[in-house]
Formats: C-alpha cells, sequence, structure tokens
C-alpha cells in the first residue's frame, strides 16, 4: 500500500511548468523587518510588492517582470505603524524592475540568469529573491527527503516534506533550509573580522547566529506539468553578541507569491544584449562601498570629499569636535568610492597645507582597497613622505614592494615595519580566500634563500617572522630547512634563528595541526639540542591541541628528561593548562590532567628560576565571553634574569577569538652588563672621557644653541593645534536575505583626539646670546599656558538592510565626549625663592564629558534622505497592546479606588501581578553633585537610564532604550604661592600664634616645674599631680606600668588640682573640668586594672597548652633601644625619663616655633574671590636648628575658622625620630604620635615603628578596621602567623629584627592581633656583619654598594669540607682527592677565562691549598701552623695588613671568621674563602652556566652535574672529580704531581653479543706517569667501550678517539691518588 502511494505521488508531482506563447501572472509581496522580537518596541524594515509576469522564451529559458512595483519602508512600533511608501525611490528603479530577465529553468532547478548591463546587482538580486520560491528539486520517488540544494543564500541544507490533498486536488510541499549547515554560504567579512580567528568548539556550547527558511507551496497538478498557486516563504534570523538564549536581534522576511491568472499572450524581452550575471546565488555589488551608518547621495565624489575635509579641519583646530567621528566614517566612504585619479588630484591640491595633508595621510589607509595600496607605495617611492608619515600610512596598509623600494631599504625600520605589516597582509587575506595561492609568500621565500647563502642571520630572523604573521602552509618546508635535524643548512645559524624559525609555525599549526605536531615532537624530544628551542617547539605542540596519546607521550618522556628547565617549563604548561575554562582547550585540559598524575609531584619544589609556563583564562559559557592570557619564562641556568620572556592575551567574543597582545624579550648580555663592572685602569680612564663627554654635551654650544632657540620660541609664543584622526574599529559581516536585499552585521568605532597648546613666557632680565642654562637660575620667569586635550569617539553597532538604495536598520549608537581644558600662570623667581602658580577657569566650557548611548530603528532611501524616520527601539510611552487594555484599566480603577488606604494592605500577590501586568518601565534619573566650597569648585554627574530589561533582563536589553552620562564641572580660581627663605614671613596671611591664656597657663607650669625641684615639701603632692595627669593620657600599656602609683595618690590628686591649677599642655586635647579629669583618672585606673587582669587571665589559659605558650615566645621580642634621652635636667631624670619625656620638654617650651624661630617655607593655596577674601589653606613650615625639630602647621584662610593641622617632628638622636600629628579646632581634637627608633633584639640590629593615638575621627577608625580585617584575611596566604593578643587599645607596633644577613623577623601588634614572620627571606643581603665590613671597599659608592649586595644574594655557593663537595646546585657528593695534584674548582668557561679556582691537597700535610687566577694576578692561600698565609703574585700579604685592596684590580682580601676572604665580584668571583676545614667559592649570578669544575656548571642542573671536560656526563662523582685534575707534564716536576689522565683496558676479556671482546675506559682514569708507581688507590668504576678481540685498536691510533666512543659496560677500574717516582723515571 506505501508502495503505491509513493508511485502515486511519483506520478502526480513533476515540476513546475510555464507553457509556451502565455504569460503567468502572480501577485508577489515581501517585506523584511528586523529589531527585538517583543511587542511594543520599534522594527525597521521594507516591502516590495508588485506583479509577477513570468513567461517562456524557449524550451530552457524563460522571461520573468516585475509590473507595478512599489517599495515601502518601516520605522517605527510594531505593529501599531505601518508601511511608508518610498515614492521617489520607487520611480527611480522602476525602469529596472520592468525590465524582463532571463534565467534558465529545468525540471524545477533554476541555472543561469542573464540581464541587460542596465540592470544593476541590486536590482538583479531582488529578482534572484523572487526566482528563489521557484527553485524545487523534484525527487520522483521520495516524498521527504533533504539535500544540498542552491538557493539565493548559497548552497545550504534544505528538507522536502510532500504530501497530497487527493479530496482538493492539492499538492502541498515544504521546503526548508537550514542556513547554519551551508557548504557555500554567501557571506562577506569586511574589516577587521579577517583578523579573527573561529572558535568551533565555543559555537558547540552557545549560538550567537541562528537561521532558516521555510517554504509552503500549495500546488495544482495537471498533465502538462505542476502549477504553483500559492507559495509562502519565511526566513527567520537571530542575532546576538552573546549567545542567542540571552535574547538576540531578529530579522524576520516573509515573501507571498499568489496565482492570478494566465494570459495567452507571450511576455517578450526588450531589444537589449542579455548577458551572463551568474546563477541563482546572491552576488555582491556596491554595497561593500556602503556603509551602513549613513546614506550618502553621491554625485560628485570629488566635491564632496573637498566639502568633508574642509568641514573636519575647520571643526578640529585643536579641540575633537563632538561629530567629527561620523564625519570621518563618511570622509571614508567617499574616499572608497573615489577613483584613483581624483585622489591624486586632491593630494596635489592639498599636499601643501599641513592640517589637510594630515588628515587624508590618516583617512586614505583606512579605504582598505587596491587604491589606497597603490597611492602609498607611489607617494613613498616618490619620497613625498616624511619617515613619521610613511610609517604610520604602511602600518595601516602594507604591500611587498614597498619593502622592495631603495627609500624604504634605506630605514631599517621603516623597512621592518613594512615587512611584517606584508605578512599580517597575507594572513587576512588568506583567512577570506582559503585557497590563497603560495605565490604570495614566495618573495618572502627568496630572501630566506639568500639570507642562507649571505649568513645573514639578521634578515633570516626578519623574514622568519614575516612568515610567522602570514602563517601560509607552503612556507612550511622553508622553515624546515632552518631547524636543526631537518635542515643541513641550520647548523651554521645562530641559535636565536633556530628559536623565530620554530616560532614562525604557530599560526601555521591553526591551518596543519598535524604536520606541525610531528614536526614539534621531534624537536621537543631530542635531547641534544638548546633548551630554548625546546621550549619553543612545547609551546608550539600545545597550540595544536594535543590529543591525549600524545600529552601522555610527553609526560612519559619528562620522568626521564636530564634538564630540568625544560622539565619545569613543560610541567608548568600542562599544570596551568589542567584549569583552563575555555572550549577550545577543554581537550587538552582533560589530557594534561592525566599527565599530571603521571608525573612526579617533585617538579612543583623547583623554584622560579628555572623556567616556568603560565596560563590563565576564564571563559563565561552563558555570555560566550571569556579572556585569557599566557606567559612563559624561559630560562637557562636559573639566574635571576630569564633568557626570553614571552607573553600573548586572547579574547573570545561571539564564538570568534583575537590574539589582542603578543610580547616577546629577550635578556641575554643585559644581567651581565648590569652587574658586571670591571674596574681595571682601562674602564677607569674610560668612565673619566664619558663624564667629561656628558659634560661637555650638557654645556656644549649645540645643545646652548638649541636652549637658546625654544626659549626665544616660547618667549615670542608658542602655539599648536594637533588632531589625530583614527578609525578604530571596523567590523563588516554582509549576507543574503531570502528577499535578495543584502543584511549586514557591522561594529563601527571612530574618533578623533586633539590637543590645542599655547604658551607665553616672560624671561628678566633677557637671556643672553652666549646662553647657560645657569642663568636661569638668576631670572625672573613668567609663564601663561592653555592646554586643552579632548577626545570625541563614536561606536555604531548596526543590524539591518544596506545597499547603496534604501537602508531599514536597527543601529545602536554610542558617544563620548570630552575636554578638559586647563589655564594656567606661573612665575618662577629663582634669585628670591619665590613660586606662584595659577589655575584659573576657561570661559565657555563646563561640561568636560558626555557619554550618551540610544538605540534606534531608521528606514531612509536615498533619493529622499529628508523623509528619513529615526525612531527609538525603546518608546518613550509604554506600548499597550489590545489584549492587555481591559486589564490595565481595572487595575487603575483598583488603584484610585485604594489612594486612601496604605499600600501595606494591599496583598503581595496583587502587588506582584499588578507590576507584572503593566511592565511599566521607570527611567533611572541620578544627579550627584560635589562641592568644594574652599574653592568654589563644584562637580556634577548626571545619570539618566532607560531600558528594557523590564521585558527580559539579559545584557542586550540592558543596553536596548536610552541612556545619558554628564560630568559638568565649574571650575574655581587657584593660587598656589611658595615663598622660601628670609621673605617666607612676609607671606604669612593667617599668623597661629599662642593665646594670651595659653601662655599665662604655661608660665605657671613651668613655676610649679620649678618648685618640685626647689621646695622637696612638695614633691609628694607634685609627683600625684603629674601621675595623674599622665595617667589621663598616656597609652594603655603605660597605664598598666603606673597603675599602682596612680591607685595610691588618687584622693592626693583630686585634692591638690583645685590648688595648683596646673594644666598640662603637653596634652592639647585637655580641655574637661577638674571634676572630670578626676572622674576620667578613676576610670582609666579601674579600665588599666581590668585590661591587666584580662590579660593575665588569657596568658594562664594560654598558658595551658605548650604550644601556645612555645607561640607567645615566638612573636615576643625585647627590643632594647639605642637612643640616649638629652634633653635631661638631670641624671636622675635621664635614668626615669621615658621616650616620649625628652619629646614633651622640648615641645612644651615653645608649643609653636612661630614665637622663636621664622619660616623657612610658606606655601598658600587659595581661591581668588572677587571680594578679596582669604579663602584656602595656609602651609608653614619651620625648622629649629638646636633641636632638630620640623614643625608643619597647616592652617585655614577662612575668617573665624581655626581648624589646624599641626605635625612636629624631632631627631631625639641619630637612633629615634618621634612625630606629633594634631588636628582639628586649634590641633586639639584629634591627635596621633609616630616614633622610630632603632635599637638591638637579642644583640642583633632592629628597628621598631610605634604607632599611637588618643582620639582619632570615625571616618578614620572605619577605614582602619577594613585594613585590619583585609590584613587579616592576606597575611595567612603569605606564611603570616597570627595570634589574637588583647595590646594596648591605642598603640600599634612594628618591630623588625635582623636575624641573619639574609633574612628579618618582623612583628607587628595591632590592638587585637599579633602578626608575626621569623625569617622573612630577603632577596638580598642586608648591610650587617660580614657584609657591612666587605661594602667598606664601596666607601661613598651607593650604587657599587647596592649592586653588591644584589649580586651577593643571588650568588651560586660550592663548598669543600674534609673532602665532601656541595656543588653550586647543591648537589653533595664524597671523593677521594688525589696528592699534589691541582684540581680545577671552579673556573669560567668562556673564552673570557675571567677566573680559575684551583684546589690541591698537599701530599705532607694532608691539608688544602687553593690558588686563584685573575687575569695577571696570582692569589694563593695555604695553611702554616694552622694560620692562612695569603700570597698575591708570590708576594706574601699579613694577616695584619687586611683588608687588602688591589691596586689595579677590583679584588679585595679580608678577614672572615677563622679564615680568609677573596672578593673580585667585577670578574665573576662573588668570594673564595679558605680556611683550616673549608674552602667555599661563590660566583655572581651572572655566571651562572659558564663555569665549569668540581663545583659544576651553577645552571641548576642536577641531573647532568657530573659534566667532564669532555662534555660527558659520568656516572659516578669520583670519575667526575678525577677528570678536573690537572695532569703532570713530567715526573720532575716542582709540584710532586706526578699523575696523568690516561684510557685503560679491561683486564679480563669478556663476551659482547657473542663475541670475544676487549675494553677500554672512555672515561679517563688518573693513573701514575711512566716510571712512577703507585703509594694510594681507590676504585672507581667507569665506562667500557669494546671492541673485537682482533681490532688492531692500540694507543698510537684508535685510543686518540677513544672518549668519543660509547659506552658498552660499566666495570671497575684502579684509580691512582699518590704516586712515589724513582730517579730514573722520564
Amino acid at each position: 500500500m506505501k508502495v503505491l502511494l509513493v508511485l502515486a505521488l511519483a506520478v502526480a508531482l513533476v515540476a513546475p511548468e510555464f507553457t509556451a506563447g502565455k504569460t503567468y501572472e502572480y501577485k508577489y509581496e515581501g517585506y523584511l523587518l528586523g529589531g527585538l522580537p517583543e511587542e511594543g518596541l520599534a522594527r525597521a524594515g521594507m516591502k516590495i510588492q508588485s506583479k509577477i509576469l513570468i513567461g517562456a522564451a524557449d524550451p530552457n529559458s524563460y522571461i520573468i517582470k516585475l509590473e507595478d512595483p512599489v517599495i515601502s519602508e518601516y520605522s517605527g512600533i510594531w505593529p501599531k505603524e505601518v508601511f511608508r511608501p518610498a515614492t521617489k525611490l520607487t520611480s527611480a528603479l522602476s525602469a529596472q524592475f520592468l525590465t524582463p530577465v532571463k534565467f534558465e529553468y529545468a525540471n524545477g532547478v533554476i541555472g543561469k540568469v542573464y540581464a541587460p548591463a542596465g540592470i544593476s546587482t541590486t536590482v538583479l538580486n531582488i529578482f534572484r529573491g523572487v526566482l528563489n520560491i521557484f527553485q524545487m528539486n523534484i525527487k520522483k520517488t521520495q516524498n521527504v527527503y533533504n539535500l544540498q540544494e542552491t538557493g539565493v543564500n548559497g548552497v545550504c541544507k534544505t528538507h522536502y516534506v510532500l504530501s497530497e490533498d487527493s479530496k482538493a486536488d492539492r499538492l502541498h510541499l515544504t521546503k526548508t533550509t537550514d542556513l547554519i549547515h551551508c557548504t557555500d554560504r554567501i557571506h562577506m567579512d569586511f574589516g577587521m573580522a579577517g583578523y579573527t580567528d573561529k572558535c568551533a568548539e565555543c559555537v558547540t556550547r552557545g549560538k550567537v547566529f541562528a537561521g532558516a527558511i521555510s517554504i509552503n507551496y500549495v500546488m495544482k497538478p495537471s498533465a502538462s506539468g505542476t502549477l504553483i498557486l500559492e507559495a509562502t516563504a519565511t526566513e527567520l534570523l537571530q542575532y546576538s553578541p552573546i549567545n542567542i538564549v540571552n535574547g538576540a536581534f531578529q530579522m524576520e522576511a516573509k515573501q507571498t507569491v499568489t496565482f492570478v491568472d494566465i494570459k495567452k499572450t507571450p511576455l517578450e524581452p526588450i531589444k537589449a544584449d542579455y548577458i551572463h550575471r551568474g546563477s541563482l546565488k546572491y552576488e555582491f555589488g556596491t554595497e561593500l562601498l556602503q556603509t551602513p551608518i549613513q546614506l550618502l547621495r553621491i554625485t560628485n565624489a570629488e566635491a564632496q570629499i573637498v566639502e568633508t575635509l574642509n568641514n573636519l579641519v575647520s571643526l578640529n583646530l585643536g579641540k575633537a569636535h563632538e561629530d567629527s567621528p561620523l564625519k570621518i566614517i563618511e570622509l571614508i566612504h567617499l574616499l572608497r568610492v573615489a577613483r584613483y585619479e581624483s585622489i591624486e588630484a586632491l593630494w596635489s591640491q592639498f599636499k601643501s597645507k599641513s592640517e589637510h595633508r594630515h588628515w587624508m595621510l590618516s583617512s586614505i589607509p583606512a579605504i582598505g582597497t587596491h587604491v589606497a595600496l597603490k597611492f602609498i607605495k607611489e607617494k613613498v617611492v616618490a619620497g613625498e613622505l616624511t619617515s613619521a608619515e610613511a610609517a604610520r600610512a604602511i602600518m595601516s596598509s602594507t604591500h611587498l614592494g614597498l619593502a622592495m623600494t631603495p627609500k624604504i631599504k634605506e630605514n631599517a625600520a621603516l623597512r621592518e615595519i613594512t615587512m611584517l605589516g606584508f605578512g599580517t597582509m597575507v594572513q587576512k587575506y588568506c583567512v577570506e580566500n582559503p585557497s590563497c595561492p603560495s605565490e604570495l609568500v614566495r618573495p618572502i621565500h627568496d630572501i630566506v634563500v639568500s639570507a642562507v647563502e649571505r649568513r645573514d642571520n639578521d634578515e633570516l630572523s626578519l623574514a622568519l617572522k614575516v612568515l610567522g604573521n602570514a602563517g601560509h602552509p607552503s612556507s612550511l618546508k622553508p622553515i624546515m630547512k632552518l631547524l636543526p635535524g631537518f635542515g643541513s643548512s641550520a647548523s651554521s645559524l645562530e641559535h636565536r634563528v633556530h628559536v623565530d624559525a620554530a616560532l614562525a609555525l604557530r599560526k601555521i599549526a591553526k591551518r596543519e595541526p598535524k604536520l606541525i605536531q610531528d614536526m614539534a615532537v621531534q624537536l621537543f624530544m631530542d635531547r641534544t639540542l638548546d633548551p630554548e628551542l625546546r621550549m619553543v617547539a612545547a609551546i608550539v605542540l600545545f597550540d595544536t591541541k594535543l590529543p591525549l596519546g600524545l600529552v601522555t607521550t610527553l609526560a612519559q618522556s619528562l620522568l626521564k628528561e636530564p634538564n630540568l628547565q625544560v622539565a619545569s617549563f613543560a610541567y608548568s604548561y600542562m599544570k596551568a593548562f589542567t584549569k583552563t575554562t575555555t572550549p577550545d582547550h577543554s581537550t587538552v585540559a582533560a589530557a594534561c590532567n592525566v599527565a599530571i598524575r603521571i608525573l612526579s609531584p617533585k617538579f612543583e619544589r623547583l623554584s622560579y628560576r628555572y623556567s616556568r609556563a603560565f596560563h590563565y583564562d576564564h571563559y563565561y559559557n552563558p555570555w560566550m565571553l571569556g579572556a585569557a592570557a599566557s606567559a612563559y619564562y624561559i630560562n637557562d641556568v636559573a639566574s635571576v634574569l630569564p633568557r626570553n620572556v614571552m607573553a600573548k592575551a586572547r579574547i573570545y567574543l561571539s564564538g570568534v577569538f583575537v590574539d589582542v597582545l603578543e610580547f616577546g624579550a629577550r635578556s641575554e648580555g643585559v644581567q651581565e652588563a648590569l652587574l658586571k663592572v670591571r674596574d681595571v685602569p682601562e674602564s677607569a680612564n674610560r668612565i673619566t672621557k664619558m663624564k667629561q663627554v656628558l659634560k661637555a654635551f650638557a654645556t656644549g654650544p649645540e645643545i646652548r644653541t638649541y636652549g637658546k632657540q625654544a626659549l626665544d620660541a616660547l618667549m615670542s609664543g608658542y602655539s599648536l593645534k594637533y588632531s589625530q584622526p583614527n578609525l578604530v574599529i571596523e567590523v563588516r559581516c554582509i549576507f543574503s536575505s531570502s528577499l535578495g536585499l543584502p543584511m549586514e552585521l557591522s561594529l563601527y568605532t571612530a574618533g578623533v583626539t586633539a590637543a590645542s597648546i599655547e604658551v607665553q613666557a616672560t624671561i628678566s632680565p633677557p637671556p643672553p646670546e652666549d646662553f647657560h642654562p645657569v642663568h636661569l637660575l638668576k631670572s625672573d620667569i613668567s609663564m601663561k599656558a592653555l592646554v586643552a586635550p579632548s577626545v570625541s569617539l563614536h561606536t555604531y553597532a548596526v543590524m539591518g538592510v544596506n545597499n547603496p538604495f534604501i537602508q531599514a536598520t536597527v543601529m545602536s549608537r554610542a558617544k563620548v565626549h570630552t575636554v578638559i581644558p586647563k589655564k594656567m600662570e606661573a612665575r618662577f623667581d629663582m634669585v628670591k625663592g619665590y613660586f606662584n602658580y595659577q589655575f584659573l577657569p576657561v570661559e565657555g566650557v563646563k561640561t568636560i564629558a558626555s557619554a550618551r548611548l540610544e538605540t534606534v530603528a531608521i528606514a531612509r532611501d536615498v533619493e529622499d534622505l529628508e523623509a528619513a524616520k529615526i525612531t527609538p527601539v525603546l518608546p518613550f510611552e509604554p506600548f499597550i497592546n489590545k489584549n492587555t487594555t481591559s486589564m490595565l484599566s481595572k487595575t487603575s480603577n483598583y488603584l484610585s479606588d485604594s489612594l486612601s488606604e496604605s499600600s501595606e494592605l494591599l496583598p503581595l500577590q496583587m502587588q506582584s501581578q499588578i507590576v507584572s501586568n503593566m511592565k511599566i518601565p521607570k527611567p533611572i534619573v541620578k544627579k550627584m553633585c560635589a562641592t568644594t566650597y574652599t574653592y568654589g569648585i563644584e562637580a556634577c554627574v548626571d545619570i539618566r537610564s532607560r531600558n528594557a530589561t523590564f521585558l527580559r533582563n539579559t545584557p542586550i536589553y540592558a543596553i536596548i532604550g536610552n541612556h545619558s552620562l554628564l560630568v559638568n564641572v565649574t571650575p574655581g580660581k587657584i593660587e598656589i604661592e611658595v615663598q622660601i627663605g628670609e621673605k617666607a614671613a612676609e607671606k604669612i596671611i593667617k599668623v597661629v600664634n599662642l593665646s594670651e591664656e595659653e601662655e599665662i597657663l604655661e608660665d605657671k607650669n613651668v613655676l610649679m616645674k620649678l618648685k618640685k625641684i626647689l621646695v622637696p615639701g612638695l614633691k609628694n603632692s607634685t609627683k600625684a599631680s603629674s601621675s595623674s595627669s599622665s595617667s589621663s593620657r598616656s597609652s594603655s600599656s603605660r597605664s598598666r606600668r603606673s597603675s599602682s602609683s596612680s591607685s595610691k595618690t588618687s584622693s592626693s590628686s583630686s585634692s591638690s588640682r583645685p590648688k595648683t591649677k596646673m594644666l598640662d599642655l603637653a596634652d592639647p586635647l585637655n580641655k574637661t573640668s577638674k571634676s572630670s579629669s578626676s572622674q576620667h583618672l578613676s576610670r582609666s585606673s579601674s579600665s588599666s586594672r581590668s585590661s591587666l587582669r584580662s590579660s593575665i587571665l588569657s596568658s594562664s589559659s594560654s598558658s595551658s597548652s605548650s604550644s601556645s605558650m612555645f607561640k607567645q615566645e615566638l612573636y615576643e621580642m625585647n627590643f632594647t633601644r639605642d637612643h640616649i634621652h638629652q634633653h635631661s635636667l638631670s641624671t636622675e631624670r635621664l635614668k626615669s625619663k621615658s621616650s616620649a619625656s625628652s619629646f614633651e620638654y622640648i615641645y612644651n617650651k615653645a608649643k609653636y616655633l612661630s614665637n622663636t624661630v621664622s619660616p623657612a617655607v610658606t606655601v598658600l593655596v587659595r581661591a581668588i574671590r572677587t571680594d578679596h577674601k582669604n579663602q584656602g589653606y595656609q602651609i608653614t613650615a619651620y625648622y629649629d636648628r638646636l633641636t632638630a625639630r620640623v614643625q608643619i602647621i597647616v592652617a585655614n584662610l577662612t575668617e573665624n575658622d581655626n581648624w589646624r593641622i599641626c605635625a612636629d617632628s624631632m631627631m631625639l638622636s641619630y637612633h629615634k625620630v618621634m612625630t606629633r600629628v594634631t588636628w582639628g579646632i586649634e590641633c586639639k581634637q584629634y591627635n596621633t604620635s609616630i616614633t622610630a627608633e632603632t635599637g638591638r633584639v637579642e644583640k642583633e640590629p632592629a628597628v621598631r615603628v610605634k604607632l599611637t593615638w588618643e582620639r582619632l575621627p570615625n571616618y578614620l577608625k572605619k577605614y582602619a578596621r577594613r585594613i585590619s580585617n583585609y590584613l587579616t584575611r592576606i597575611v595567612e596566604d603569605n606564611g603570616v602567623n597570627t595570634t589574637k593578643v588583647a595590646n594596648d587599645p591605642k598603640v600599634i607596633k612594628l618591630t623588625v629584627a635582623v636575624a641573619n644577613e639574609t633574612s628579618l623577623n618582623v612583628t607587628m601588634k595591632t590592638p587585637k592581633n599579633t602578626f608575626y614572620k621569623l625569617g622573612w627571606t630577603l632577596p638580598f643581603y642586608l648591610p650587617v656583619n660580614n657584609t657591612a665590613a666587605e661594602l667598606q671597599a664601596y666607601k661613598n659608592r651607593w650604587i657599587e654598594q647596592v649592586t653588591y649586595m644584589l649580586t651577593k644574594s643571588n650568588a651560586a655557593e660550592c663548598s669543600v669540607v674534609k673532602g665532601t663537595v656541595v656543588t653550586f646546585n647543591n648537589k653533595k657528593y664524597k671523593t677521594e682527592m688525589p696528592h699534589s695534584c691541582h684540581q680545577v674548582l671552579a673556573q669560567d668557561c668562556t673564552s673570557e677565562m675571567k677566573f680559575i679556582v684551583l684546589l690541591k691537597r698537599d701530599q705532607t700535610t694532608e691539608q688544602n691549598e687553593i690558588s686563584v687566577k685573575i687575569e695577571i694576578i696570582d692569589v694563593d692561600m695555604y695553611l702554616k701552623d694552622n694560620a692562612v698565609v695569603v700570597k698575591v703574585n708570590e708576594v706574601e700579604i699579613s694577616l695584619n695588613n687586611l683588608p687588602y685592596q688591589h691596586p689595579t684590580a677590583d679584588i679585595q682580601i679580608r678577614e672572615r671568621e677563622d679564615g680568609v676572604s677573596l672578593h673580585a665580584p667585577s670578574h665573576g668571583l662573588q668570594e673564595v674563602f679558605f680556611s683550616l676545614n673549608k674552602v667555599q667559592v661563590k660566583v655572581v649570578d651572572w655566571m651562572r652556566g659558564q663555569t665549569c669544575g668540581l663545583c659544576g656548571k651553577a645552571d641548576g642542573e642536577v641531573r647532568q652535574e657530573y659534566s667532564t671536560p669532555n662534555k660527558r656526563v659520568s656516572r659516578n662523582a669520583t670519575s667526575f672529580a678525577h677528570s678536573w685534575v690537572l695532569p703532570a707534564k713530567s715526573c720532575h716536576d716542582t709540584s710532586e704531581c706526578y699523575m696523568q689522565l690516561d684510557s685503560v683496558k679491561l683486564e679480563k676479556q669478556i663476551s659482547l653479543e657473542g663475541e670475544e671482546s676487549k675494553c677500554y675506559t672512555v672515561e679517563p682514569v688518573l693513573r701514575c706517569l711512566p716510571g712512577c708507581l703507585p703509594v694510594r688507590t681507590t676504585s672507581v668504576t667507569v665506562g667500557y667501550h669494546c671492541v673485537p678481540l682482533d681490532s688492531n685498536l692500540n694507543r698510537s691510533d684508535g685510543l686518540s678517539s677513544i672518549y668519543e666512543k660509547s659506552i658498552d659496560v660499566s666495570e671497575t677500574a684502579e684509580s691512582h691518588l699518590a704516586c712515589r717516582c724513582t730517579p730514573q723515571c722520564t
């Protein structure tokens, strides 16, 4: 039955046919609307209505004609508004619509399209949109099927469903086209869209674009063919930059074709040549030149360019006009339309006008067509552009031909810019055209070949970077030839060329990941290559998105990796990827998680001196938005400065990603250049000469001439008006709609940056002709300046129809405009020490910043631009649908009836229901102002915002609406006066002095103090009085110490105070009465007792735990002060005086220094008022040399305003500085004190800083609590211990004590917590103990002292103690040292050979000796009678004469502990220490990786520690140590060394691979010279190379290269340690 049905359908359904000689008439209507899907918001669109006439021209050719066309526009609230006919546009295009178009049509499939040349591509595309409805691929044997079908949108996946209505004799066909799954989608990316890369994995998690077309047909079968009675096509496109599930803009198109009649008259074509115009696919026309932001009617492009250019230049002279960015886009649009000859003519017209020239050269590169390339190339070749102009133009648009021109070749920087820009242009072209030919990069390949022949490494490096920017797969072979292991010529190239070649593979890896994986794996696995090259190969490898199997293979290889730099880098890179959240690295993250479990966690313990890779990213899936950053720290010898640093940043948006930043820097030789200072006579002379040259240069005739010219320019008036236009962003994506109209998604950002500078100077007396800078120090200089920077920036985001005739778009436009003018006047009188600055307001400028964002629906056509309609997408009045009118009326009645009642009586459900149904948005209106009344400055921020979040709370709906931000500033006139020196007192406006009452009280206080000394009877009462007063103002710590004495004398204190009438002037806050003072005393005493009791209880509870007691001991540091008070009146007072008493003594003698000394500096910061009243602040500084006291008083100049800040700082001794700051009314409201002093903690130097206060304002307390909470949270992450302790409530103490030369013990006590950190390691040595003594060699040279401390802290250390060696890499081994032979302990293994340290063990005394050779200087150290003897060039230096400084070289010798140290950091030796039991060598950081010997290479590679002189890595320590013995030349040598290194034959024969063999050591073995006998021997395991037993290997031939042979077996050999020679030895 089913078979019969299918056959019936197959018979019934045939393709539509149009009978010859007849004309088929249809009614056609198609409209397109864009906007948000909700009703009540504005949309933009257009509609086309017409009659369709179709007739047959010949059996396979048909004619289509559109009659009575009507084009309408739409911009308004949907569905409230109606389409408006575009009458003028219809009339302009009617002739083209009425022109018949031919097309091929067979079996329902449309083939070629033919049209006269008079029909524009835009109109022909509309014909294609109509023909698209008649496209049907009929399969006669199926009624449900899908296929890739050609349509107006391209070749896309299309589904067919066929059904039959037998009763009505109708066939129903539904055709659905999926616009996401297209093999050939018609679209074009323009602008910066070519620089993005698609993120396929991102699109699987969310969609930014979705679209489909559905066409429903109603057809009538007939004997001759099927007749289409009705067809309805609906297209829906959705787009959102942050995932369409969060709301999206949509474009809805609908087409209806209805059968009207069949006319028996044939349809005839016009008499014109019908040429082939493509197929059904949409074709791009002039819409590529049309910007979607504005629609221009271009009649005379050249004249319009001149008008726009003049407009831009005139409106932006030193100030960015608010509408200039839109004009820039208009200028670029006109330049794109103009012919090359027109641009050339405009250049000839304006090139002599600097402003016009600048605007043209800034705009032409943004055209982005071949016209711009041709123009720039010709102007550069002709030499019409300066270097700066050429550089800017080339960076915007580049062609390789420019790099080959002589003008560019002369300038290396321009050539590099041109070459690199060419590579980027090729890469962009290949993104837009995937089949880009290899001929594009062939010129660069030729440059590579030529550079290899000439061994030009710089040219090779540049060419490789160009190929890396291009990323073309055809460059793979030329690059491979430059990599070691792949090309024969690679071995002769520099290492940096290898690195650049590897990095050039990164972009190729995006297109050919499998090929690059194979290459990169080989490079990474080759352990003979340079570690940096292997690490770069790892970077390239991970860019290919490695599979799990390959990542696992890498992890397995790392387990046996001998180079820790490579291992650390690869491990850190894998671990960084385990935390990635970006979709494109999700598979790599899963693979790396497996690899990390395979690898040993010991890689985590490697320090940051080893190479690391960092990767951080964050991706938010709901918004398809993310960012990633990678940084690569490549080192080779574990030094402080890395060898190479690279970083890049990437942004993910809308399913694509773009690398926005890439940075790289090499540091080869930088550290050595900074730290290696050779202090030899030649260098000293050179430095002296350099100083003389610099001095001559600074005062030379050329500098004087330039200085005089600059001054003359300032005195005559200097003016600059500068503006810089920029098209910052242009991203366009154009594709077809089903109507044949071009749809566009675009983003534009354009801006103008401008500045106006005017400077006028007056110098008295005028500078002489023989001007010298010193003359300015004797001049009175006045200057006036006006600086006005401004910025105008526009951003447009557009979606909709855009072609040269009509635009129907939804546009979000943001405008930002800022202008911040500054007008200043200044005067500098150097002789009188007077400086005056005035900041004056600029008239007419109040709004300094504005920002506006709005979204509108726009409909306009080129024939009637005045009738353009722009509608805000979010209406100002809410749209009320008919269905909700009744509900809203009921709600309003309910509300009107309930006005008298409280809103709280409404049920919650009813309230929410009303709000939900009304959905009336309330605009946000905020205005915030801040005013400084002192200077008359007012700043206001006005914010207004309306959005559509009431419909849907997503980012898209939050942007939709109207938003504005205005920043208004009303500036005042401000003057700053500074007077230094003797005349400072003349500028004082407000005299701050002691009042008469205060002076009397102070006199009485002095008398009472004298009575206490002279009258013994008053001693007890006065002591009680002073005790009470001090207890009321002292800190809680002192209150606890004096609580007992205060409690005993409280009654006498209260009774004695009224009699003495004493007022403690030391406390400026004392304003209480006598009774309140005594009450305060009792409260203070009781509170101190309670705090003491609580502290005792807390300590007793903590003592119950031994660990708590241990913590208490850790952070308690007993600080002993170095300070000795110098202002006491007697020895008794000296012993009993507190730290504050000495300060109080000086302070009470003169509260204000204005009574005793003249001010040193007076600063007035005041507002200039029209009524000449003083308003502002006065800052006065006094300095008393006798007491080393500085006082600064800040006073408010307003009349009757006694608000002040008083700051007193005293240097009480060389060990103590104390500062008190009081402020408020007469400096009596709030106060705080800071004391800094040096001392000792357990005999080690220490510093303590103490902050105390009496009263603080509430806002300071609030901020202090926030800081305290923040510190408490972060200290644990940094290894700082925290203990909750009830410390002094108004004291903060910070104690820093020296633990050793490289670490500190730090304790900070706050009122509620104690923070402590013991052994806080520092990155440098402290100038204490031995380091302080060593720095004496650089006395008065602080730069060299700092350098020395840095180099010492980073020095690599090696030591030898009783036969145990600890290498530079901290690897420990024991060895038996040969007697009387020198061994290389440490040596500079570079070609410079800066130093060598030799170690020798005396055969008789069994003691070590060392010999240090630096250049031509020999320093020997050995023991004699257990005392160290030092010889320099065979001359003994007595220990009594140490420290010793070599007269010509930077070599210092001094005693240290029980030995002697040699220091020569500029030669690479930080220190060589020699004593009875220890030898120690330290090399500076920049020598890491350049040393060799028993101490190793100092490169951090512990797995390759035992490197012998022949570069072989020994398997045991003894063989390694013996390889560094300096062999004897003769048995009669005076050094009594009778040994040599030799290859030894294995005493037994072995069978190797079934063959009897003899074996020889490939590692040298220590043996006695011929004629000498071993006295002492040891066994050592060495490697042997074996050859067949009958081989002729002997010493004369084969043994000469035995050390280069492979190891076949490992056996023991006898090594000699001491020898005795007979007199007959040779």
